[in-house]
């Protein structure tokens, strides 16, 4: 049953559909476009609407056959990748985009997909906490809401930080669970840039659980480069119970929804944000069972402590991004550089929120009174966006 933001997005796809328009999703990912559709086709095909899928794993002749009846209005929603962005993707009649994980993809990609449509309404969604602070700056143009409260039955997780010496009675407690039938996650952090790196360690500790730990149960890994169709065989065999546990970099973090799986073990704990942590821990406690969230870290400093006291105290994912940006500040918020959240070179997002809401309410005010900046009083904040953006905006 489709809960939360995916909700939304099918009522809002619903609607526009209704009312005569195509709509189209785009997800950061082939594992989480799939899962879309299920939920979409299992509640909006019950009322004729026909929901398709656009992933570059389709067969070409598949994906012809799919383009022509999109531009021919044969099919209402389109969900899929970053294929959604390519130029011989054409719509008949696009009135609605919704982007899951916006941060994932820029404001570029975001205008590309907008302009496959005449004004087309725009839904961003994201399971990312984002302080409200600064989600008044990175979504300034766009109406914000918030679903504050967790979907009926899901159970709280327990979350325990811990050290290294600290390993066999993880392990142990991991054993018991799989006794019980239960399956679990472990996830490895990711080394900056280094994608040989990156792979050769999930790859190492996939074989030190399969060969030493855990050699009774399937331990089976995932990572980034994998070929998609060995990701989703893998992510398949997960779901149906047939992998007890799962090692795997961050690429699970975003909408995989296992409602077995009762464990989530964050090695070196101490390499991600928080946010990324309270993502994570969201991927356990998705079925009846009680679940927990065992976050293992190494270093003993006063900001690592304050960090993990949070993620054990508290699972309010508004009170974990806040502490997150207070910590460590907007650069390293998501854990990766490519959000689109602009780098500031004199202000502090956290210290210096008030100014900056101030500057924003001026800037709405003068893109109102003057949007192509031709006033007298204009002329100097012209010159000086020319000078900064170039030839980006249309000013």
């Amino acid at each position: 049953m489709a809960h939360g933001k995916t909700i939304v997005a099918i009522i809002a796809i619903y609607k526009a559909v209704k009312s005569g328009y195509q709509a189209t999703i785009m997800a950061p990912t082939a594992i989480l476009a799939t899962q879309h559709l299920e939920s979409f086709q299992e509640i909006l095909g019950k009322v004729g609407i026909r929901c398709e899928l656009l992933i570059s794993s389709i067969t070409k002749k598949k994906k012809e056959e799919l383009l022509q009846k999109l531009q021919d209005g044969d099919i209402d929603v389109l969900i899929g990748t970053h294929a959604i962005l390519e130029e011989n993707v054409v719509f008949k009649n696009l009135g609605l985009v919704v982007t899951d994980e916006q941060h994932r993809f820029g404001v570029r990609q975001r205008a590309t997909i907008t302009n496959k449509g005449t004004h087309p309404d725009v839904l961003v969604m994201t399971a990312t906490p984002i302080p409200r602070t600064l989600g008044l700056i990175l979504y300034g143009d766009l109406d914000i809401s918030i679903i504050d409260e967790l979907p009926p039955n899901r159970k709280p997780i327990e979350t325990y930080a811990v050290r290294k010496q600290m390993e066999d009675r993880v392990n142990h407690f991991m054993e018991e669970q799989f006794k019980s039938g239960r399956q679990a996650y472990v996830v490895c952090p990711l080394i900056e840039e280094n994608e040989e790196m990156n792979v050769k360690s999930v790859i190492e500790l996939t074989e030190k659980y399969k060969n030493q730990i855990f050699p009774n149960y399937r331990v089976e890994c995932l990572y980034g480069k994998m070929k998609q169709k060995e990701k989703d065989h893998i992510m398949e065999e997960f779901k149906n119970g047939k992998i007890h546990l799962l090692v795997s970099t961050t690429v699970i973090e975003v909408g995989v929804n296992i409602p077995n799986a009762s464990i989530m073990v964050i090695e070196n704990a101490e390499r991600f944000g928080l946010a990324q942590l309270h993502q994570l821990r969201g991927r356990v406690g998705r079925g009846e069972y009680k679940s927990y969230c065992i976050l293992k870290y190494d270093g003993n400093s006063e900001i690592l402590r304050q960090r993990m006291q949070v993620m054990t105290n508290t699972n309010d994912g508004f009170k974990i991004a806040e502490k997150d940006l207070e910590l460590r500040g907007t650069g390293d918020f998501f854990g990766t550089k490519q959000h689109g959240i602009p780098d500031f070179k004199i202000a502090n997002l956290f210290e210096d929120m008030d100014i900056l809401k101030l500057a924003q309410k001026v800037a709405i005010h003068v893109m109102e009174e003057d949007s192509k900046l031709e006033q007298e009083k204009n002329i100097l904040l012209k010159q000086m966006v020319k000078e900064k953006l170039g030839n980006q905006i249309g000013i």
